[in-house]
Parts: C-alpha cells; structure tokens; sequence
C-alpha cells in the first residue's frame, strides 16, 4: 500500500525521491533518511520550495528589511470620487428629510382624517296633509250633490273653501239632482309652490224622480287641486272625475295556522255562551277576571256558532279563530273574531274563559 509520502508526491507532480538529494548552491543537504521521517506534505512542500529557490539567480547581498504596511496607496480616479461624493448627497439628505418629516411617520403611517360630516338635508315646511284632506272631503260633498232648486245653498257650501271672488258654480249648468252618500278622501301628493293634489272617493245617488226608482249608489273618484294661502288650505281650481277600479287586487298567500283539535272541543261551549251574551247578555259570568268586553248594541242578536278553532301552542294563554252568524236588520250575516283564552284556577277545578275577542281573522 502507497505510503501517504507518495500519494502527495504524485497529487503535486514531483518525481519518486533518491537516495541522496543533491543540494542547490548555497543550501545544506537533506539526507533520504530526514525527508522520510518528516510529514509527507511537510516534505513535499520542501522539495517544491527548494526547486523554486533552485531557480532563482543568486543573490549577494540580503535585501534591506523594510516595514511592511497592510496596503499600498493607489491613485483615486474621477469615477471613485463622484460615486463616493454621491454617496455622502444621499446620505446627508436622508439625514435632513428625517430631520423634516421625523423617523416615527416612516414607519407608523400618519391616521386618514375623518369625512366630515355631510351638511343636514334642507328639508321644507311639511304640508298640512290632514287640512288639504279635510277641505277637499267638504268640497267634494258641495261640489258633486247638487239640486237645481237649492243652487244657492250649494254655492255657499262651495264659497267656504274656495279663495275670494272664485266661481261658486264651478261648472255646473244648474239643472238636474244628485245626492252624495260618503266621502272618503285619500292620498295627498304635494306639488310646487305649496300645491297639492287630494284623491277623494265619492259615494253618489241620483234620487228617485217621479216613476222613477232611485238610480244604484256608485262610487267615483275626484282629484282636487288645493293650495295653502294665508295659513289657509283652499281648492285652487276645478277637479277632475276619476274611475275607481271594480274590484282589489289578488292578496298573498297567507299560512293557516294549526288546529289543536282536542283544545277545540273543550272550549267549543265556553266560546258559544261568550256569543251569546256578547249579543245583549251579561258578560261578566262569561269572560275572565279583568276582562272588559263591552256588550253589542240591541238589535244585533246571536244566532249560531259557525266555526270554531285554537291555534296549536302551550302555556296558559291561547288564541282562536271564530266565525259568528249575527240577525240584524232583518238579514243574518256571518262575521269572524279573534278570541284570546286564557285558563282560570279555583280551589276545586279549571277552565278556560274569553279574556277578549277583536274583529277579523287577525
């Protein structure tokens, strides 16, 4: 196996040793046996140093020992000072603009001021909606009832909401006869100039005359003009006839409430005789403590129970729906209630009573 003398020999390209090494002029011998003995690399590094020193012309005098210095001065180019003139601008102007702005905004950014306030909307004086919906109800009752023998009357019902020196005839030739039933006025839409416009529906009837029957009651729509004056609201000027639509409009699907059947039989009794003295009985046997259900007029008499139902829940308070057929004015009508049960204790049963009942299936 190579000695490790040889595998460096042969890495750095020297040739095998001899048994006696020549010495180079002005160079001691090495013996074989010292090169052997040194460290492999120690005495290759030898053997090349004293070939390159071998190379060298000899010389007769040592060279004077100068002090070394760690680096040699070299001249500075224009390029070298300009980059480093540079350098010293940009820094010296960071130094100012931190100066300025101060180091804190670099690197906690300034707080974006908050929108101002937008200025309040200019709103105008509302308008009187419930004056201009009184004065066109009595306008229209003056304007659409008219009698050919009581002509100054309507005109002196018409004076009273129109403004000063307006025609109080307002288009009508004065003949002929019409009576007005109800009026109902609606909605009111503002305009410019303190102007507005009032929706009223008219229920009119043209009397009998002579063989004649009385025409059917029918309803039409008129839309008054009104302005407000002087602290005042007076019809502006004529009013137009308007139709009125024949029928409402479909109404949405509405979910039906469960039924709780077993609670339904055993109020059913309870309910009916609440009825029954609703229509001019005595109802403070019939209804729960603290109740206050005023009785109805006499005259409307009770006449079957059609329907009843409790709404499917818990507790001691309930709610049901009933539909009543009353006797009045000579016809029988069925109507719907919502009755609230509630349950009462005594000391030796319960039961449930009516605590109130309002119109309608609401």
């Amino acid at each position: 196996m190579p000695s490790l003398a040889t595998i460096a020999r042969k890495v750095m390209g020297l040739p095998e040793p001899t048994t006696a090494v020549k010495p180079a002029a002005g160079s001691a011998p090495i013996p074989p046996q010292a090169a052997d003995s040194l460290n492999p690399w120690e005495a290759a590094g030898a053997e090349l140093s004293r070939r390159q020193n071998a190379a060298l012309p000899p010389r007769s005098t040592p060279a004077p020992v100068v002090d070394a210095v760690p680096w040699a001065a070299v001249a500075e180019g224009s390029g070298a000072r300009f980059v480093k003139k540079l350098g010293r601008g940009v820094l010296w102007g960071v130094v100012i603009l931190a100066a300025i702005t101060g180091v804190r905004s670099w690197f906690v950014p300034a707080k974006a001021p908050a929108p101002a306030a937008p200025p309040p909307a200019r709103t105008g004086p509302v308008y009187p909606d419930a004056e201009a919906q009184a004065v066109a109800a009595r306008f229209a009752r003056a304007y659409l009832a008219w009698d050919e023998r009581r002509a100054a009357e309507r005109a002196a019902l018409l004076a009273a909401v129109l403004p000063a020196g307006a025609d109080s005839a307002m288009g009508w030739d004065g003949r002929g006869r019409q009576d007005v039933v109800t009026v109902e006025p609606g909605a009111v839409t503002a305009g410019a100039h303190r102007q507005a416009r009032v929706r009223v529906d008219v229920l009119i009837q043209t009397p009998a005359a002579g063989a004649s029957p009385a025409a059917p009651a029918r309803w039409v729509g008129l839309d008054v003009p009104v302005v407000e004056t002087g602290g005042r609201v007076v019809v502006s000027g004529r009013p137009g006839l308007v139709g009125v639509p024949a029928r409402g409009p479909k109404t949405p699907e509405i979910p039906v409430p469960q039924v709780d059947a077993a609670l339904t039989v055993q109020t059913t009794d309870a309910v009916t005789t609440f009825f029954k003295a609703l229509g001019g009985g005595t109802l403070d046997t019939v209804t729960a403590p603290g109740a206050q259900v005023p009785p109805l007029p006499a005259g409307i008499e009770f006449k079957a129970l059609s329907s009843w139902s409790v709404d499917t829940g818990t507790g001691s308070d309930r709610t049901g729906t009933a539909v009543v057929m009353w006797t009045l004015g000579g016809a029988t009508v069925e109507q719907a209630y919502r009755v609230e049960l509630t349950r009462v204790s005594s000391a030796d049963a319960q039961r449930w009573q009516v605590a109130s009942a309002r119109g309608g299936s609401l």
